[in-house]
C-alpha cells in the first residue's frame, strides 16, 4: 500500500503507445466519449472522483465528452454484475474502490472486480483516523495501545456501519497488536455525525473515521487525533502515521478505476496511458489537494497485484470480525 515513486509512474507512462502519448501532446481527444460507471449512487465519494475524473479529462483535451452513469445498492455488488457484463465495450471505465471488494465478499458475489475487471489504476485515498476525546487521559498513540491491550472490551470505539472501513481499521489494529476481535468493543453509527458526537461527549473511549471527515473536530480541539493509517504523512496534516508509533497498520479507503474485459491489449495500454497522464497532471494534483485526496497513484499492473493482496487482507479481517 505504498505510493509509487515518480521514476515508475514516468516508466508507466513511457511504456504506453508512442500514438496515444502524441495525441495527447498535441492535446487532440485520445476518445470522442467516454462512459464512467459508477456502482453506487450520486453524490458519493465514487461518483465525486468519476466527475472529477470527467473534469480534468475535458479540460486537458483527452477526451471530447463524458457520460455517467450511476447504479446504486449493496456497496457496488448490484452495479458490479452489470459492468462485467460490458465485456468488450471500448472507452468504458467503472470507478469504484474499497467498499467494491469488501461488498463482494460479504455479499458473496458470484462476480468480482479482481477477477472479472481489468484493475486499471489506483488514483488516490483516504487514511482513517484514531482519535479520542478532548478530555482523555490517552495522549499519544502509546498510550492508547497501552489502554487496549489492558482492556480490549472496556475501550469501547466508535465508528460507522458495521462492516465498513472503520470497523475493518479496527480489525487491523487489533490484529497488529494480538488481540481477539472476540473482545473488541465497537459501536457502529450508521454516519460519521452521530459517532462524533458520542466522542465529544466522552460515551466513548475513542472513535475512528476517515480524516478529512473529523478534520474540523480536531482542528478544534474536541478530538485528539493519535494517529493515521496512511503510509506516509499526509501534507498539510499534523497527524503522525501509526507506523510512527510502532503500529504496523496501513489501510487507506481508496478509489480508482476499471476497464471491462475482452476489450484489445492496444486499447487497455492507451485507456492506461490516458489515465497515467491525468495523473501526472497539474489539473488532477490541484484538484486533489482542493479535495484533501492523497494520490496513491498505481498503474494497472501494481494496482492488479495490490488488489490481489487486498482482496486477502479484507477477507481476512472480516472474518476475524465475523462478518464472514
Amino acid at each position: 500500500m505504498t505510493h509509487p515513486t515518480r521514476r515508475a509512474l514516468l516508466a508507466a507512462a513511457l511504456a504506453a503507445p508512442a500514438v496515444s502519448r502524441a495525441a495527447f501532446a498535441q492535446g487532440t481527444p485520445a476518445i470522442d466519449q467516454l462512459r464512467l460507471f459508477v456502482p453506487s449512487g450520486a453524490g458519493g465519494g465514487w461518483d465525486g472522483l468519476a466527475r472529477v475524473i470527467e473534469k480534468v479529462l475535458r479540460e486537458t483535451s483527452a477526451i471530447g465528452s463524458a457520460m455517467v452513469e450511476n447504479v446504486p445498492g449493496a456497496g457496488g455488488s448490484i452495479g458490479l454484475p452489470r459492468f462485467v457484463a460490458m465485456r468488450g465495450r471500448r472507452n468504458t471505465l467503472m470507478v469504484a474502490g474499497l467498499s467494491l471488494v469488501s461488498s463482494a465478499i460479504v455479499n458473496r458475489s458470484p462476480v468480482t472486480a479482481s477477477r472479472d475487471t481489468i484493475p486499471l489504476a489506483r488514483l488516490q485515498g483516504e487514511a482513517h483516523v484514531l482519535v479520542v476525546p478532548e478530555a482523555s487521559p490517552i495522549r499519544t498513540l502509546a498510550d492508547f495501545v497501552q489502554a487496549f491491550r489492558a482492556d480490549p472490551r472496556g475501550t469501547s470505539i466508535a465508528g460507522g456501519s458495521a462492516g465498513g472501513t472503520d470497523h475493518m481499521t479496527l480489525g487491523f489494529i487489533a490484529k497488529a497488536l494480538g488481540i481477539p476481535t472476540a473482545q473488541v468493543s465497537y459501536v457502529a453509527f450508521n454516519s460519521g455525525g452521530p459517532a462524533a458526537s458520542a466522542i465529544i461527549g466522552n460515551q466513548v473511549k475513542a472513535g475512528i473515521a476517515n480524516y478529512a471527515e473529523w478534520a474540523g473536530h480536531i482542528e478544534s480541539g474536541r478530538m485528539r487525533a493519535l494517529g493515521l493509517t496512511a503510509d506516509a504523512r499526509a501534507p498539510g496534516v499534523p497527524v503522525p502515521t501509526f507506523r510512527e508509533g510502532g503500529l504496523d497498520v496501513v489501510f487507506y479507503n481508496w478509489r480508482g478505476v476499471f476497464a471491462p474485459t475482452g476489450i484489445p491489449e492496444a486499447h487497455v495500454n492507451e485507456l492506461g496511458a490516458m489515465i497515467a497522464a491525468m495523473a501526472e497532471g497539474a489539473p488532477w494534483k490541484r484538484e486533489a489537494e482542493s479535495r484533501g485526496w492523497q494520490l496513491i497513484y498505481q498503474p494497472r499492473r501494481e494496482f492488479a497485484a495490490f488488489l490481489e493482496q487486498e482482496v486477502r487482507e479484507v477477507e481476512g479481517v472480516l472474518k476475524d470480525l465475523g462478518l464472514v
